[in-house]
């Protein structure tokens, strides 16, 4: 005959076994979690490209596509293929650069869509190395001098390069279409103070932007939006926010003579 004292001992009896085997499943998903995040930051430590990347900016770019079917290109022309890619209207997300022996630039590529990049560029030169020429010119020099050398010299090494690669993600389409940077003009001697340049240098024009149908060009100097002065990128920033979707007056440095003028604003979006 069961008794209430019994039926109690039976039900807790059976808690433990329950809360074991919760225990253990919970144990098993942190396990499994834990082995997924050793092993992709194992792939991060294992590709260089990914171990030596360093981020453009904290705005966290990319692509504006969820999935985006990422593009590689190898090219030998860094600073001209900069400006071409602000002019296409990308923009940079960060780069990688380090020396090794051997880094398939396959690296690149995954990880540049690991990161929702557009377009991988990837550039790979020359480092150094010692090789049986190299040696050769040990050995003549030695003879010659009568010196000596050291087996460590003899010994050949594999090639070195230095890789770089940047990382590039489409952006929304511009209100104004310019990338520009504020000079400051170097100061001649210590006692003179470094003077900043008036405006904006334009580095790029995106194509096809409002900026580019009024004919501004890369190396123009803009100077004012609107009742905006230009005095630092964030006064871009202002003016185009304040003025989107407007035809607004332009005022600009074109080839050391100000220039006015005026740009059809693309709105926001």
């Amino acid at each position: 005959m069961r008794t209430p004292d019994s039926q109690s001992v039976s039900t807790a009896a059976a808690k433990p076994a329950l809360f074991t085997k919760q225990k253990f499943m919970l144990f098993a998903l942190l396990s499994a979690g834990t082995l997924l995040l050793c092993s992709q930051l194992m792939a991060a430590e294992a590709n260089p490209y990914a171990k030596n990347y360093k981020a453009q900016n904290t705005s966290q770019l990319k692509s504006l596509s969820a999935q985006p079917d990422t593009k590689m290109l190898l090219s030998n022309h860094k600073e001209d293929d900069n400006i071409s890619m602000l002019e296409d209207g990308y923009d940079m997300m960060g780069s990688t650069g380090f020396s090794g022996t051997d880094a398939p630039v396959d690296g690149a590529l995954q990880f540049g869509k690991s990161i929702k990049a557009d377009t991988v560029l990837v550039y790979r030169k020359y480092g150094s190395a010692k090789t049986g020429s190299a040696k050769f010119d040990l050995i003549k020099q030695a003879a010659k001098t009568g010196g000596e050398i050291d087996e460590k010299d003899l010994v050949e090494e594999p090639t070195v390069y230095n890789y770089y690669a940047s990382y590039w993600a489409k952006l929304p389409t511009p209100l104004l279409g310019v990338h520009v940077i504020k000079l400051v003009k170097a100061a001649s001697d210590e006692n003179e103070k470094a003077q900043a340049e008036p405006g904006l240098k334009i580095l790029a024009v995106i194509k096809e932007s409002p900026a580019a149908k009024a004919n501004i060009v890369k190396g123009d100097s803009l100077l004012k939006i609107g009742d905006l002065a230009l005095n630092k990128p964030d006064d871009l920033f202002a003016a185009v926010k304040r003025y989107a979707g407007q035809t607004v007056a332009i005022e600009l440095q074109h080839n050391g003579e100000v220039v006015k003028t005026s740009v059809a604003l693309n709105a926001r979006r």
